[in-house]
């Protein structure tokens, strides 16, 4: 049973957040020059309990979110993607008596097609919108047009608010779908009865970064303009060499998109304070992997296992609890367990992880277990297919604990051995001529990479391809996948 007061649970997901990009998380990567603005997320953490070492299981959206609403590892059960056939999160709390609300800011991934509306009572991806007529699927694929009107349109938007007796909050492109969630879950709030479970997932930090203008202003001290956004996204549209100046732009219009989520979350807190359920509703905040900024060569996240891609925020913020910091590693399959855990409601026994209920409320620490992430890579890095099944490339798996970092590309046969503390960013492979320790460490992580491909391998090599519909297709096109 749930040792909080807890009779809610929204859990709030953001795409791409990559646990330096919270200010919470930020002080051993960040001067204080470029120290991200993210004072939402930062209440949140100050108040709740924040896992210093929370790591995804998989690089991007698919291999990571059956953990985060399954607890089960991609490809277990089923061999393709998804969470078809297996006992979700909300369909676990439905089973309860709760009631479940599901929003995405139309990724793809997380769509009906992937068995990701499974036991939510309210259920909305927004992708088809994306593809309602010929502007909106043109806009969907081309993020230097958005850029251009966002930069048109801004003046006339901003002064038609003024003329409204407006804020300025809403005066651009909704191009991420944010305000479609935002709506949809300030609905749910407004019309639910306690319990309840709330799903909010945001894309604006998955690349390409369309933030507002005034986001962008506000993060570069008024001194980064609509145009250099437009000149960072034709440089990376076009392929062209991505220089240092261009790369800094990147950055920026990432901390502009993830300050632009900071305020949307700001006022879903302020919907739970109007309705008179945020003293009893816990706030769970998680990314679902993270995004590389040429730390290993490339932008996005392409199928590779280092941190800047693995290592995700997690807090729990839970009504009664004192909250802090926790420093051992935890994977984010403990969410599952975690949420039930708050709301008094029994696991399955096919979930993965553990609950962290007890370090929120108590103060204990997890249990410290190695974390496993995988992805599946093409014949070039810099493609990124989707993939249905083990099948579509060269299986890579790694293993993570406090100190280290193993991957091992099951497929070619080679791995790579990394020490954190003394490496943080993880450029010396220390696999090629290791120390007597280091090779305990590679014969203590082999093993386990072993089990966990002869698992997957299994239960999953007879996996239904399956085709997408022409709306889903062009939608995960926009995101950069083929």
């Amino acid at each position: 049973m749930s040792r909080t007061e807890t009779s809610n649970v929204v859990l709030v997901t953001v795409d791409s957040l990559r646990a330096d990009a919270v200010g919470t998380y930020a002080d051993e990567y960040r001067s204080d020059d470029d120290r991200p603005q993210t004072p939402v997320m930062d209440s949140l953490a100050d108040d709740g309990t924040v896992f210093e070492r929370a790591f995804a299981t998989g690089n991007w959206t698919p291999f990571s979110f059956p953990s985060m609403l399954a607890s089960r590892p991609v490809f277990a059960d089923t061999g393709r993607i998804g969470v078809d056939g297996v006992p979700t999160l909300a369909a676990t709390l439905s089973d309860a008596g709760v009631a479940t609300g599901g929003f995405n800011a139309a990724n793809g991934f997380l769509t009906s097609h992937w068995g990701y509306d499974e036991g939510f009572d309210e259920f909305e991806p927004f992708v088809a919108s994306v593809g309602s007529n010929l502007y909106s699927r043109y806009l969907a694929t081309h993020p230097t047009v958005e850029a251009w009107i966002q930069l048109a349109a801004s003046p006339l938007r901003r002064a038609e608010s003024w003329i409204r007796g407006e804020t300025d909050d809403r005066p651009f492109l909704d191009t991420s779908r944010m305000f479609d969630v935002e709506h949809a879950a300030t609905e749910f709030i407004e019309e639910t009865d306690a319990p309840f479970f709330l799903w909010v997932h945001y894309m604006d930090a998955h690349t390409p970064y369309v933030p507002a203008p005034r986001y962008i202003r506000e993060v570069s001290s008024n001194l980064f303009g609509t145009h250099r956004m437009i000149h960072a996204h034709t440089r990376t549209g076009l392929g062209w060499e991505v220089g240092e100046r261009t790369l800094a732009d990147l950055r920026t219009l990432y901390r502009a998109a993830v300050r632009q989520v900071d305020d949307s979350i700001g006022r879903l807190l302020e919907t739970l304070s109007e309705n008179g359920v945020r003293d009893d509703t816990a706030v769970v905040l998680a990314g679902d992997h993270g995004e590389e900024f040429q730390e290993h060569g490339h932008l996005a996240h392409y199928p590779k296992l280092y941190d800047e891609l693995i290592r995700a925020p997690f807090v729990v913020d839970a009504p009664g609890a004192e909250g802090g910091r926790v420093a051992e590693q935890v994977g984010l399959d403990a969410i599952p367990p975690t949420v039930a855990d708050l709301m008094g409601v029994d696991e399955p026994a096919a979930w993965q992880g553990e609950s962290l209920v007890s370090s929120v409320t108590d103060g204990d620490a997890p249990a410290d277990d190695p974390v496993i992430s995988v992805t599946v890579r093409g014949d070039e890095v810099t493609s990124q297919p989707i993939p249905r099944g083990l099948d579509d490339g060269d299986l890579l798996v790694s293993v993570r604990d406090r100190d280290w970092t193993y991957i091992q590309n099951v497929d070619a046969g080679t791995h790579e051995l990394y020490h954190r503390p003394s490496d943080p960013t993880q450029r010396t492979d220390r696999s090629a001529d290791p120390s007597p320790e280091e090779r305990r460490v590679i014969e203590r992580f082999g093993p386990l990479v072993d089990d966990h491909v002869r698992a997957l391998r299994n239960r999953g090599r007879d996996a239904a391809t399956g085709d997408v519909n022409e709306d889903l297709g062009r939608r995960l096109e926009a995101l950069g996948y083929k």
